[in-house]
C-alpha cells in the first residue's frame, strides 16, 4: 500500500491500522502515546494552489498530533487510516521513520528545483514525538544541505532546540520560523489546546530565535468567537508578538470542517452550554465565520493594514 495514497485528503478508510504499522508504545513522559511506525514512499508533498498552505511543497513527518487542539482541521485525516478523529488523533501518532533518508534522496534528484518547503501545514513538526524521534531536526539539516528554503509553523518552544541548524540555514537561505498563538487567555488556552505548551513559552522561543537573527512571525489563529476575540485579548497577543521581535502574519477565525465541527462543539457543550448554543447558530450553514467577522477581527486587533489569512 502506497503511503502517498494514505496521505491523500480524499476521505474513506483505506485499510485497517494493524495492516500498515509497527506499534511502539510511549514510555516515561510519553506513556500516554502510541507511536505507529511507517516507511514512507515520498516525503515531499506537492499541493499546488492549496489555499491553506504557505508553499506548494510541504513536509509532515508525523500524522496525528499530541497537542490535541480541539479545532484542528487535520483531524479527519486519521479516519482515512481506519482510526478516529478524537482520541486516536491525539494519542496514536504516525511516525514516518525513514523521513530523513527518504528526503535526502528526493532532494538529490536532478528535477528538484529547490523550491520553498513548508512544515507544520498538517500536524505540528515539534509535537512531543519530535523530542523522541528528532525527525524534524534531520529534515532541517537535509533541506539546509541541499540549499532549499523553508518555513516552519509550530506551537512548541522545542523548535529552539534546533537553533544551531536554524542559524546555519538562515545564513544561507530565506527561512522563517512562525508560531501559532491564538490567545494568551489561560482559560481559553487550557480548553482549546490542552496538549500544547503555554503560549507565552512560544513567545519566549520566538524572542530567542529573533535574537539569534532568525526571521520569526506569528499567526493569530484560530480566534474563537466570544472566547478570544475581544479587542483587549487580541491586542494583548499583537503586543506580545511585537515585544518578542516577531511579525504578525495575519489572523484567522475558527474553521469547523465536518467531523471537527462535531468534535469541537461536543467539548464546547461541556465547557459552556450557553456558548455552545451560540456556536450552533454561528456555524449553522458554513464551516467558516462570516467575512464581515474577519474584517471586524482585524479592526479589533488594530491590524486593518494586514492582508493576512481571512475567510477564503
Amino acid at each position: 500500500m502506497r503511503w502517498a495514497t494514505a496521505d491523500a485528503d480524499d476521505g474513506g478508510t483505506l485499510f485497517g491500522v494493524d495492516e500498515l504499522f509497527d506499534h511502539n508504545r510511549g514510555t516515561g513522559r510519553m506513556s500516554d502515546l502510541e507511536f505507529l511506525h511507517v516507511t514512507a514512499r515520498r516525503i515531499l508533498n506537492h499541493i499546488p494552489g492549496h489555499h491553506r498552505a504557505p508553499a506548494e511543497w510541504t513536509i509532515n513527518v508525523y500524522r496525528g498530533c499530541s497537542h490535541a487542539c480541539l479545532y484542528c482541521y487535520a483531524r479527519p485525516t486519521h479516519q482515512y487510516l481506519g482510526m478516529n478523529l478524537g482520541e486516536d488523533f491525539d494519542r496514536r501518532i504516525v511516525v514516518k521513520i525513514n523521513a530523513v533518508e527518504r528526503l535526502r534522496a528526493e532532494l538529490a534528484e536532478p528535477r528538484w528545483q529547490r523550491e520553498p518547503v513548508a512544515m507544520g501545514t498538517n500536524t505540528d513538526p515539534y509535537q512531543r514525538a519530535e523530542a523522541k524521534y528528532r525527525l524534524t531536526r534531520g529534515v532541517l539539516e537535509a533541506l539546509t544541505d541541499h540549499a532549499t528554503p523553508f518555513s516552519i509553523l509550530t506551537k512548541s518552544p522545542l523548535v529552539s532546540r534546533d537553533l544551531d541548524v536554524l542559524t546555519r540555514a538562515a545564513a544561507e537561505l530565506p527561512i522563517s520560523v512562525n508560531f501559532s498563538v491564538g490567545t494568551l487567555d489561560e482559560r481559553v488556552w487550557r480548553f482549546a489546546e490542552p496538549g500544547t505548551p503555554h503560549p507565552r513559552r512560544r513567545l519566549d522561543a520566538m524572542a530567542r530565535l529573533t535574537d539569534a537573527g532568525i526571521r520569526t512571525g506569528a499567526l493569530i489563529a484560530p480566534i474563537l468567537p466570544a472566547l478570544s476575540d475581544s479587542p483587549v485579548q487580541l491586542r494583548e497577543v499583537v503586543d506580545a508578538v511585537g515585544a518578542a521581535g516577531g511579525r504578525v502574519l495575519g489572523l484567522s477565525a475558527l474553521y469547523l470542517r465536518p467531523g471537527v465541527r462535531e468534535h469541537f462543539l461536543d467539548a464546547l457543550a461541556r465547557f459552556d452550554p450557553a456558548l455552545h448554543r451560540d456556536y450552533l447558530r454561528r456555524y449553522a450553514s458554513s464551516a467558516y465565520a462570516p467575512r464581515r467577522y474577519y474584517d471586524e477581527l482585524h479592526r479589533r486587533a488594530g491590524l486593518d493594514h494586514i492582508s493576512g489569512p481571512r475567510r477564503p
